[in-house]
């Protein structure tokens, strides 16, 4: 990939193309958009914008087809790539891809197009079990259509905001690759977030919870566990250990809930105690 990305970086026209192509086929989009966030985080957003619209159009296109997440992760992932050129801080890109997800789902974007009321009636005639379940929370006073709404688009916006995320980070890779070789590798050891970031997010955490803004509680926990994987990044790599710590875990960050639970907590922790600082330099 990282030859691809040189020759694209060539040129606008070899950048345009890659991002076109990419863009349009469908789930190579991450692609496009992380060639688009590369030639952005280069050479700037008005250099960019040739680039930026051959990723996005094709996407556009998706999105009248009733898939929303190609373009949505584009868009993202350049806002993101434009904050992180211009602060020069993750943590700052993170939480502004966070807040653009958050109003992405509170305005309906992820909202599925097919009627909700006719999906769940067909989940009511294919189990029994789920019918029962959704008879308890009208029982309860629960409106199932606009949990299942709310549950679709919260889903929709964290895969978005994940994607976006990949692309950014792939993006910054092929950058430290082809012009800082081993600068992509410091800078995602050293993420994390500052006290006052770590405030500014659990404001939003409780703001989401206290006015119903539900988009704001599905994303504003993603910028503290990217500041966690960067944290056991930075430890395996100061301390010198195997790599198949980090594919450890990994396997275990996917695969068991608990796990992102304690990457979060570990996270927030470092904010106050600064781990890698106590540890030393990469070895």
């Amino acid at each position: 990939m990282l030859a691809i990305a040189r020759w694209a970086m060539k040129g606008t026209p070899q950048a345009a193309l890659v991002a076109l192509l990419a863009s349009a086929i469908p789930w190579l989009f991450w692609f496009g958009s992380a060639i688009a966030a590369l030639v952005t985080l280069r050479r700037g957003m008005s250099s960019g914008l040739p680039v930026i619209a051959a990723a996005a159009i094709p996407a556009g296109w998706w999105w009248t087809q009733g898939d929303p997440i190609p373009l949505a992760t584009t868009l993202l992932a350049i806002l993101m790539a434009i904050v992180l050129r211009s602060r020069m801080r993750w943590s700052e890109a993170l939480i502004v891809g966070a807040l653009a997800g958050a109003v992405m789902i509170q305005l309906g974007v992820f909202l599925p197009r097919a009627d909700t009321a006719m999906l769940l009636e067909e989940l009511r005639q294919s189990s029994t079990e789920l019918s029962a379940f959704l008879d308890d929370l009208a029982a309860s006073g629960v409106d199932a259509k606009t949990l299942a709404e709310l549950l679709i688009s919260g889903v929709t916006g964290l895969i978005v905001m994940l994607a976006a995320v990949a692309c950014l980070v792939l993006a910054r890779s092929w950058q430290a690759g082809l012009y800082n070789p081993g600068g992509f590798r410091e800078e995602f050891h050293a993420l994390r977030l500052s006290i006052r970031e770590l405030v500014f997010l659990v404001v939003l955490l409780i703001a989401g919870a206290v006015l119903g803004l539900p988009g704001l509680g599905m994303l504003a926990w993603i910028p503290l566990l990217i500041a966690g994987i960067g944290l056991i990044h930075g430890v395996v790599g100061r301390k010198g250990m195997n790599g198949l710590w980090l594919v450890a875990f990994y396997v275990l960050l996917i695969t068991t809930w608990p796990m992102i639970l304690i990457v979060l907590v570990v996270a927030m922790i470092d904010t106050f105690a600064d781990f890698r600082g106590r540890l030393g330099h990469d070895n």
